[in-house]
């Protein structure tokens, strides 16, 4: 498990996280995308797939995957809008997210296009995936599908917990971390309930951190929301999920 830090956060460390990593624009049938990858330095131990928020892939998911990187792992940061199409109004990020929320087929469908592309680019084949906010409920319908080989295992920081009507978790999921805030009123903690009945009742093996006082979005740096205990205490759980799974 992850060392916990004296000296340094992650946002400071990520500010100072050295940048080897490139865009790498893919396709998916007539539709252009911009995903980033970070490869480890030296022989990965596996790859981590980031699952962006709201905004769309920003340097907010760069830095994860540099900092990712930085600790052996090859990083892809997909992107599930589009190429260019990074929404800065309130508005514009919720039609986004409405669009795939409404179009569960076609969210899968990106998820494993961005997946095929880490994959291409030469990313180990071991993969976890993990996804911010937006990106958490994503994470947990590419969980349900059961559609994604070489997946190990699965973490949500701050996401929608929500099981669609109609979807169930197999017993054969790979382990889900849920990272989540005591404080988060746009995701409240009945949805954390719910959802760990749910991943008893089928047998998933599953670990829930809640973390007092932390709001909504506790992980983005330079955000009024953001806390630092949570964020770090939530990356050494993420730490210790790749380091038993990868």
């Amino acid at each position: 498990m992850m060392r916990p830090l004296t000296f340094l956060t992650l946002a400071a460390l990520a500010s100072t996280a050295q940048a080897d990593g490139q865009d790498i624009d893919y396709r998916l049938g007539d539709a252009a995308f911009t995903g980033y990858f970070a490869p480890a330095a030296d022989e990965a131990r596996g790859t981590v797939l980031i699952v962006h928020d709201w905004d769309g892939l920003t340097d907010y998911e760069r830095e994860r995957a540099e900092m990712l990187a930085a600790q052996g792992y090859d990083a892809f940061a997909l992107d599930l809008y589009g190429k260019g199409n990074r929404p800065l109004e309130t508005a514009a990020r919720k039609a986004e997210t409405a669009r795939l929320y409404d179009d569960r087929a076609r969210m899968r469908e990106l998820t494993l296009a961005g997946l095929a592309e880490a994959r291409d680019q030469g990313a180990a084949r071991p993969t976890v995936v993990m996804g911010y906010c937006f990106g958490g409920a994503v994470v947990l319908e590419l969980a349900r599908s059961g559609s994604a080989e070489d997946v190990r295992g699965y973490a949500t920081f701050h996401g929608g917990l929500a099981t669609p009507e109609g979807q169930q978790y197999g017993p054969d999921t790979p382990p889900i971390l849920i990272a989540h805030g005591g404080a988060d009123t746009s995701v409240p903690l009945e949805d954390v309930t719910a959802l760990a009945r749910e991943l008893e009742a089928a047998g998933v093996d599953y670990e829930i951190e809640i973390y007092s006082g932390a709001p909504h979005a506790f992980t983005v740096f330079d955000e009024e929301r953001y806390q630092a205990r949570a964020d770090e205490k939530s990356w050494a759980a993420f730490r210790a999920l790749l380091d038993e799974a990868l």
